[in-house]
């Protein structure tokens, strides 16, 4: 599609009197041919200059200024990310410019673009209100498909944690950072949803328009309740999912201990007792072997020391429930 001459070098589409600027990774050239357009704030224009600002909400006359932040949909090797998105909702226009990879945004616009008809049509609507709708309702069932699959790695993480030969502490806490800043995504999100459905979407929005907006709006902020229920659920299920590892590795070290602890002691009226003796007893196979019984005396006082030793501190183990609580 061609572009308005007022914004080459930019994407731009319009659709009965409304435009849509689309700008992925802005530039300070980028924004100033927007601003002077539509005489946009400075210090809004350095927030979308910048990677890292928190979701905030401004008004003016004319216009509406939204940063939100959505999960990136690049693959993270080192941690889970988010894009920047930054709206600019005027009467006639719309803004979109984003940091990272938003794909569902970047399919939305390249759907208007590709469509002169109907399919267009739907997703900008008459007003910068129902564009603004679009994109979000977009943007946050991308949300909901990201939190089927945290759910589906709660389901095999909860196999797993029952499992003796699956270690899992790092797939835990993994799935914890994931949903920390899930959550970290969606309060925002949630508070800035309800602003814009109490005082700005009539502004920007068609009389006929109103009332199916607010509707469709509430629709969105259903979903976001329902992502942040889920996660608040997430959250805590994985908590409990990591105490329970942590006992059950636990378990398991303290069994391994017990038996090494419990072999030693047996071990030690052998040791004590043949320090006794050394090497200065007759047994079967020395130099000095003989069938008396006499001359054996000292080895069979030996053994029945150390056997009766034995005997006894295994009882003594067992009174005391240690041998029972190891074999469990």
């Amino acid at each position: 599609m061609k572009l308005s001459n007022r914004f080459q070098g930019l994407d731009s589409l319009g659709s009965r009197g409304l435009e849509w600027v689309y700008i992925e990774q802005p530039t300070r050239e980028k924004m100033d041919l927007v601003s002077k357009e539509y005489s946009l704030h400075e210090l809004n224009i350095e927030d979308c200059l910048s990677k890292n600002q928190l979701p905030k909400i401004d008004r003016y006359e004319d216009h509406v200024f939204i940063i939100l932040q959505f999960p990136t949909t690049q693959k993270q090797k080192t941690s889970p990310g988010f894009s920047q998105l930054s709206l600019f909702i005027g009467k006639d226009f719309l803004i979109s410019i984003q940091h990272g990879d938003l794909r569902p945004l970047s399919e939305l616009f390249q759907a208007c673009k590709m469509d002169n008809g109907k399919n267009k049509q739907n997703i900008m609507g008459n007003s910068p209100g129902y564009l603004l709708h679009s994109i979000l309702d977009a943007l946050v069932d991308d949300l909901l498909h990201i939190l089927m699959k945290v759910i589906g790695n709660l389901d095999d993480i909860e196999d797993a944690v029952f499992d003796d030969k699956v270690a899992v502490a790092k797939e835990i806490s993994m799935l914890r950072r994931e949903i920390t800043t899930l959550r970290r995504i969606v309060l925002p999100l949630k508070r800035i949803m309800l602003e814009v459905i109490s005082r700005d979407v009539r502004k920007f929005s068609t009389d006929v328009e109103e009332e199916d907006l607010i509707s469709y709006f509430n629709d969105i902020n259903d979903h976001v309740s329902k992502v942040l229920e889920a996660l608040d659920e997430s959250k805590e299920t994985i908590e409990i999912y990591k105490d329970t590892d942590h006992m059950l590795s636990s378990e398991k070290t303290n069994k391994i201990l017990s038996f090494l602890t419990i072999l030693f002691t047996l071990s030690i009226p052998v040791t004590v007792v043949g320090t006794f003796y050394g090497m200065n007893i007759n047994i079967p196979g020395s130099t000095n072997y003989s069938y008396s019984l006499i001359d054996f005396m000292p080895l069979i006082v030996t053994v029945c020391f150390s056997v009766g030793s034995v005997i006894i501190m295994l009882y003594y183990f067992r009174k005391l429930g240690w041998l029972n609580n190891l074999t469990k």
